[in-house]
């Protein structure tokens, strides 16, 4: 590595390849978990793909890539290693595999891409890298012309002195004991050497030019991509409150799932879709959930998370719930968990941390209701 690129690393600046391969070692984190039913997958996919075109019509082009890539490599090198695999239907495999062959190639333009702006936006910092380098060295040029020129009149300026110290002893040594006094003479002649094309003239003040630092190559989180906003309704949840007030009072819990659109880069959250479902107090089963996919198909909806009610407990995630929610953000970053606590009045937003709680909870191969430890965190919250 020359010392250009080590320099720029040091800076935290990657070179285009790098960034590809950033992005796609976070789309190859797809993680299996054998608890989740394949054809759980099979559906996550389809919305996969969907979230994949709204950000290439969004103009997200890093997310959409990730979310290609993210397909490819769940439908490609993992789906096969669950152990239910085979209980996946022809009708969907057929389908996945028509929805690859469209895939594929949309990733390896959008790579091609990608490749071709991060490499002019990389040119473009290191051409004004180097300005700034020859700016930096001019100044520096004209401060030492400055210096030897300040240098240059201090010693005219000593010598003069000196010349005239030396004049003034040779008048001393020939003036006779007896002086005479002489008439005062005025100068003749005034030489003013400020308009003197021939004296030295200050250097003329060297501009910066302004420089572009939106040009520099973007930095990449350690996730690979910074997380978007999710924009919530301001009546949800007491809306989703409303609806869950019959089984709150019988102590059953209550769920939905947040559905809506990407727009102008922030997550919009448009419905609340309410599943079939079974209650208890301390959980909550959906049934025939193809009727939602259906929905969710005629209305171009994607999911992004899901809410859920604590009838007597404060707002907080379970075992259970962190293991439900894990399998929504695996395929979407910032996918959301809410939890209402209408007994004490709280409502809890939720997400897996995505440097810990996220690949921790993905390898946690416990079912059912189980201790995790609590440092370091394994979720974000903000009650409200």
């Amino acid at each position: 590595m020359d010392k250009t690129n080590q320099s720029l690393k040091e800076m935290g600046i990657t070179d285009p390849k790098e960034r590809i391969k950033a992005l796609t070692d976070h789309a190859s984190r797809v993680v299996i978990d054998p608890n989740i039913a394949p054809k759980r997958y099979y559906r996550t996919g389809v919305e996969m793909v969907r979230l994949a075109d709204m950000n290439m019509q969004d103009g997200s082009y890093e997310n959409a890539f990730t979310l290609y890539m993210k397909f490819i490599t769940l439908f490609v090198d993992k789906i096969r290693g669950h152990p239910q695999y085979n209980s996946v239907s022809t009708k969907d495999k057929a389908m996945n595999k028509d929805a690859l062959r469209i895939v594929i190639p949309k990733a390896e333009k959008l790579k091609k891409q990608l490749l071709e702006q991060y490499q002019a936006e990389f040119d473009k910092y290191l051409e004004d890298l180097k300005e700034r380098e020859r700016i930096e060295r001019e100044r520096l040029r004209q401060e030492e012309l400055q210096r030897q020129k300040e240098e240059e009149n201090k010693r005219n300026k000593m010598a003069a002195l000196a010349a005239v110290k030396a004049a003034k002893t040779a008048i001393t040594v020939n003036v006779p004991m007896e002086t005479k006094h002489l008439p005062s003479i005025a100068p003749k002649t005034v030489i003013n050497l400020a308009n003197d094309d021939k004296a030295l003239k200050t250097s003329k003040e060297i501009k910066t030019p302004t420089v572009d630092r939106s040009t520099k190559p973007s930095l990449l989180t350690s996730n690979g991509l910074s997380l978007r906003d999710i924009i919530l309704p301001t009546k949800l949840m007491h809306n989703f409150l409303t609806l869950a007030f019959s089984n709150t009072t019988s102590n059953k819990e209550t769920c939905g799932i947040l559905a809506g659109r990407l727009e102008r880069n922030k997550l919009m959250v448009t419905h609340l879709l309410i599943p079939e479902q079974t209650g208890t107090p301390d959980s909550c089963t959906t049934h025939n959930e193809e009727d939602i996919f259906d929905y969710q198909d005629q209305h171009n909806l994607i999911t992004l998370g899901w809410i859920h009610t604590h009838p007597t407990q404060t707002a907080f995630l379970s075992s259970v719930d962190l293991h439900t929610h894990c399998a929504y953000q695996l395929m979407m970053a910032e996918a959301i968990a809410i939890v209402c606590a209408p007994k004490y009045d709280e409502t809890g937003f939720f997400i897996l941390t995505p440097d810990y709680g996220l690949d921790f909870i993905a390898n946690c191969r416990e079912t059912g209701f189980h201790p995790h430890p609590t440092e370091p965190p394994l979720y974000t919250v903000n009650i409200s």
